[in-house]
């Protein structure tokens, strides 16, 4: 099942992550997406230490529309360099997997 992918980003506040999920999702670029957060994020940019709160975005989509989505969060993003990345689903309940397919297929 490694058609699938879940894709995260995070952003500063809950406001930017709704303001970039709404369209991916109207665009069928994701089925969907969830918003989780508040969430403490420890990282090295721009070569220095840091931590910050964060919410994050994490969207279901094919491995076909993700090249669509990554382009879309990166245009859209607030930040200059966000974080976008993608991991496989590799087990899903066959009517979540076709959900998702059909989605962003537009069926």
């Amino acid at each position: 099942m490694t058609e699938y992918v879940q894709v995260s980003t995070a952003t500063q506040t809950r406001e930017e992550a709704v303001a970039l999920a709404g369209p991916a999702v109207e665009q069928r670029l994701a089925a969907g997406a969830q918003i989780v957060g508040p969430v403490t994020s420890v990282f090295w940019h721009l070569g220095q230490y840091g931590t910050g709160t964060e919410w994050q975005l994490l969207l279901k989509t094919t491995a076909a529309r993700y090249p669509q989505l990554e382009a879309y969060l990166v245009e859209h993003h607030p930040w200059d360099n966000p974080e976008v990345c993608a991991v496989p689903l590799v087990m899903g309940a066959d009517r979540c997997m076709q959900w998702i397919k059909a989605s962003v297929d537009g069926a």
